[in-house]
């Protein structure tokens, strides 16, 4: 029997408890993408292990959750969120593939395992990033639960959220050039915003755009969005100082090993956790003009404060 969730039904009859939630969505979320990618022996045989090697092992699926309780906040069933939350998913993976690479960050471990170009070879997990990135365009376009305008949007969100000037892909680019370098106050939210924040955000708003929103509840939900993903980062800053490659599931320190530019290195880590803690007053404040319980997305907020890994 399905669930409310599931089924989408009407938010009276939704669990708004944040960690049943977030089971039930893993568990959804992990079982679509297992079937919106090749299996293992479809050819290209080696490209199609790696893609599954990296999505398929693990991770929070926090941009995905993210679409669906935004969607289901605003009243859109589950049927309709889950593919577009699915296409963050795979961008979000693509560009940790390709942030591993030698070129980038060369990360030996993610999600507790060796990285997909160590795992693989370089040129592999080049490939098995291209695809994901194109597989998630795909899998929107083709959501035939969704009207054509509907899916024309989405596909604007996710790719301007993923590219540059205003995206993941343009963060990157200003992340590495501030290596070894001096990096201001405020340059530092301004390369966050792009690397972190912009995927997150959209992910929000496309819960938003599914949902039919008003333009005043996606443009709530657009700042809600955007506290969020700061407050991510800075939570991963710190992470990268506290905590022990067994929580995290990638090597700590690698942050301040490559000088890089982040919260704690800025402006100290009491300061860092001063600045989360305002940053997720900043996100609860903007549901308040939304005339719906927003109970979830508001633990959503406090489940990034609180993490650990």
């Amino acid at each position: 029997m399905k669930t409310a969730f599931e089924t989408g039904a009407p938010e009276s009859e939704i669990s708004h408890s944040w960690p049943e939630f977030l089971v039930r969505a893993r568990v959804l979320i992990d079982q679509k993408l297992d079937q919106l990618v090749p299996a293992e022996d479809a050819e290209p045989v080696r490209v199609h292990q790696a893609i599954r090697w990296s999505l398929l092992g693990g991770g929070k699926r926090f941009r995905p959750t993210l679409a669906l309780a935004t969607g289901e906040t605003l009243g859109a069933p589950c049927a309709q969120l889950l593919a577009t939350g699915c296409a963050f998913e795979m961008i979000h993976t693509y560009s940790l593939i390709h942030d591993d690479l030698p070129s980038m960050d060369n990360d030996q471990m993610r999600r507790g395992r060796a990285t997909c170009h160590v795992r693989f070879d370089e040129a592999t997990a080049i490939l098995a990033g291209d695809a994901l990135q194109a597989m998630a365009f795909e899998t929107i376009a083709a959501d035939d639960s969704l009207g054509t305008a509907t899916r024309v949007l989405l596909l604007g969100e996710l790719a301007r959220a993923a590219g540059t000037p205003h995206g993941m892909v343009a963060g990157q680019a200003l992340d590495l050039a501030a290596e070894s370098g001096r990096v201001t106050e405020v340059e530092l939210p301004q390369i966050h915003r792009l690397k972190t924040g912009a995927l997150i955000v959209a992910a929000a708003r496309s819960g938003a755009v599914i949902a039919g929103a008003v333009a005043s509840d996606l443009k709530a939900i657009s700042e809600y969005g955007a506290h969020l993903g700061l407050l991510f980062q800075i939570t991963d800053d710190l992470l990268d100082v506290t905590a022990t490659a067994s929580d995290l599931g990638k090597t700590p320190g690698k942050d301040a090993q490559a000088q890089k530019a982040t919260y704690p290195a800025i402006y100290g880590v009491e300061a860092a956790r001063d600045l989360a803690l305002q940053v997720h007053r900043d996100a609860v404040s903007a549901l308040r003009s939304i005339d719906r319980p927003t109970a979830l997305l508001t633990a959503i907020a406090d489940f990034i404060l609180a993490r650990n890994a």
